[in-house]
């Protein structure tokens, strides 16, 4: 297996990729599961990606463009599990940032899920801190993260 990270972006219209984007954020989110149809509706709204390392699934990203502050851009990296602690998230986060910084954004943010340790202590080791903590749903007992940091 190489240890080149390859990301490819995810078109509504690509089914490997719209699946593979899913299989990533369901299991990071089990809290929040997307439908196909979700995550064909956010492909064309938000910039999406997965990741892999030679034909290793390993990650998904959402880049959020800016919008209500239009210099705010939202950036979400995901690494499964087994492929966390090498280096693939930062590399995966960078390339996002890059993303954002060409969409205009001076600031970025992030959501983690509380139940996600490892997504929390990787956001504040890139100096993301935190801005808002909410419940989605009244009775829900996990928390969301929103972290923000400047470009």
């Amino acid at each position: 297996m190489t240890n080149d990270l390859h990301i490819e972006k995810v078109h509504a219209g690509t089914e490997h990729t719209l699946l593979d984007w899913q299989y990533v954020h369901n299991l990071i989110i089990p809290a929040d599961p997307l439908s196909l149809e979700d995550v064909r509706e956010r492909s064309g709204r938000n910039h999406l990606e997965v990741a892999y390392l030679g034909d290793t699934l390993v990650g998904c990203s959402t880049v959020r463009p800016p919008a209500e502050d239009p210099a705010t851009a939202t950036v979400i990296a995901r690494i499964l599990p087994d492929h966390r602690g090498r280096g693939l998230g930062t590399k995966l986060y960078e390339h996002n940032l890059a993303k954002a910084r060409e969409l205009g954004a001076t600031t970025v943010e992030t959501v983690v899920l509380g139940s996600n340790p490892e997504g929390l202590r990787f956001a504040a080791a890139h100096g993301f801190v935190e801005t808002e903590r909410y419940f989605l749903e009244e009775g829900d007992t996990v928390p969301w993260y929103t972290l923000s940091r400047a470009v």
